[in-house]
């Protein structure tokens, strides 16, 4: 393969992750890593310094226009990135003292559990709106989104339990060295009962700020290769801008469809590699 064909064909694979990343809040990773990795064998070192950047793209291109569009709720994603870097911070510490392959097998199996429930879920696009629980009005949470032409109000219940969430995504992605939109999403449409799609544009919005600090040690150790992460850059973006168009259009159990066959092709990646000590 030239070098032409590949970095169109990585150009490709990058739009694709930037698509579904945009549309899911679980960044590009996803799919630019094993298919770097796997089957254009790419150092896997360098694919996740790759997928990094492309993961700060998607972050960058997505959120930028879900913020314009009034979907990210800002103060959510401020207050619960605080509980994602502290473990990232305990995560990256205890990496060197923890099993990972038995944690990246734990891992998938909880990813899987979350799929079922995505792709099993039968929730309407839209009903009527929470309130609030005393500690979300505190903090001032609550929100509204576009929705049918006007602005849907929505509250926000459970903020311990999604901060809790948000500490173990953070601990997960510094001991596995993956990103956590997964568990960011999750924790906000299930637990804090936050509408799907501000859910997965709030991801977006957050993700980026974990990418970037992980970003920069592997920046630092000479793991990100132009000759790869531009191409990946360049197409993260373009498909992130594509999969902001549709999501706004999108019907929410379409997105729950989508979010759930990637994070179910997520687990299972955990899975096998947690068994072949790859993680």
């Amino acid at each position: 393969m030239s070098a032409l064909e590949f970095t169109l064909v990585v150009w490709a694979v990058a739009a694709v992750a930037g698509f579904l990343g945009a549309l899911t809040g679980l960044g590009g990773g996803v799919v630019v890593v094993p298919v770097l990795a796997l089957v254009l064998g790419v150092d896997i070192k360098y694919a996740i310094g790759a997928s990094l950047i492309s993961v700060i793209a998607t972050s960058s291109g997505a959120a930028a226009a879900y913020v314009k569009e009034g979907f990210s709720n800002i103060r959510i994603g401020m207050l619960l990135e605080i509980a994602t870097t502290v473990g990232a911070v305990l995560g990256a510490y205890l990496a060197a003292f923890t099993s990972t392959h038995i944690l990246a097998i734990v891992f998938g199996l909880v990813l899987l559990q979350s799929a079922w429930q995505s792709l099993a879920s039968s929730e309407p696009d839209h009903g009527p709106a929470i309130q609030s629980d005393r500690l979300a009005r505190f903090f001032r949470l609550g929100g509204d989104y576009p929705l049918l032409g006007k602005r849907q109000e929505y509250g926000v219940r459970n903020v311990p339990a999604g901060f809790g969430l948000m500490f173990g995504a953070g601990a997960l992605s510094g001991l596995l060295g993956i990103g956590s939109g997964a568990v960011k999403v999750i924790a906000m449409d299930r637990a804090m009962k936050i509408p799907f799609k501000v859910s997965t544009t709030t991801s977006n919005f957050m993700i980026g700020v974990t990418a970037a600090a992980s970003a920069g040690v592997y920046l630092s150790r000479g793991y990100i290769d132009p000759r790869v992460a531009m191409p990946v850059m360049l197409g993260v973006l373009a498909g992130a801008f594509l999969g902001t168009h549709v999501l706004v259009r999108a019907r929410v159990r379409t997105l729950r469809i989508i979010f759930g066959v990637v994070v179910f092709a997520l687990a299972i990646e955990m899975i096998v590699n947690g068994f072949l000590g790859k993680v």
